[in-house]
């Protein structure tokens, strides 16, 4: 089967399922979508690698990432192969000197792991066909354009309240809790007021 490749285009509150997230994969030169809903400690572990964010201790996806590389494996993609019952199964393609291993792995932590690792996300078209989603030419984002957990309307007003330092304190508060959604949040409303 021909492999089709993906790349995370958007992390946001799941709609259909409270307490929970959606990763939202985008065909790769293509219009179809593919939106999976996640955990909430998943989308925190893919939101602080997609944002670059380095916690004060290594998260779990950082430590199977440190642990590979102790040991010369590398990841070489992801493959979401499956769909059953509303369920992505998913495959690390793992590489080392002596062998290629394909490991079974929930997608949330396969996606997590990619991220990490900079390797493709592939899937195939019958998975597409039956739970992607045709956007329009015009709808198209871009990589660029990942969107991370939009902030509630109470916290976003509370972070508009506070100055620079404020916020830095608060930003230094919530990494210390670990809580890196909020912190994200944080720094792009620092950012937005330096520009």
């Amino acid at each position: 089967m021909k492999k089709i490749e993906l790349e995370i285009i958007a992390l946001s509150h799941s709609i259909t399922q409270t307490h929970s997230y959606a990763v939202v994969l985008g065909e790769v030169n293509g219009l179809r979508r593919l939106p999976i809903v996640i955990g909430g400690f998943e989308a925190q572990a893919i939101a602080v690698a997609l944002e670059r964010m380095q916690p004060s201790r290594p998260l779990t996806h950082d430590l199977m990432k440190n642990f590979m590389n102790a040991f010369n494996v590398d990841l070489m993609e992801i493959v979401i192969n499956d769909l059953q019952e509303g369920i992505f199964y998913s495959k690390l393609v793992c590489i080392s000197e002596h062998d290629t291993v394909e490991i079974d792995s929930r997608t949330s932590d396969a996606l997590a792991l990619a991220v990490r690792f900079s390797c493709p996300i592939f899937t195939y078209e019958h998975i597409l066909e039956s739970a992607g989603i045709l956007m329009e030419d015009g709808n198209k984002k871009k990589k660029a354009d990942i969107t991370v957990d939009e902030p509630t309307s109470a916290s976003r007003e509370e972070i508009s309240r506070l100055n620079l330092e404020e916020l830095q304190a608060l930003l230094n508060d919530v990494l210390e809790q670990e809580d890196y959604m909020r912190a994200i949040a944080i720094r792009d409303e620092m950012n937005k007021r330096k520009k």
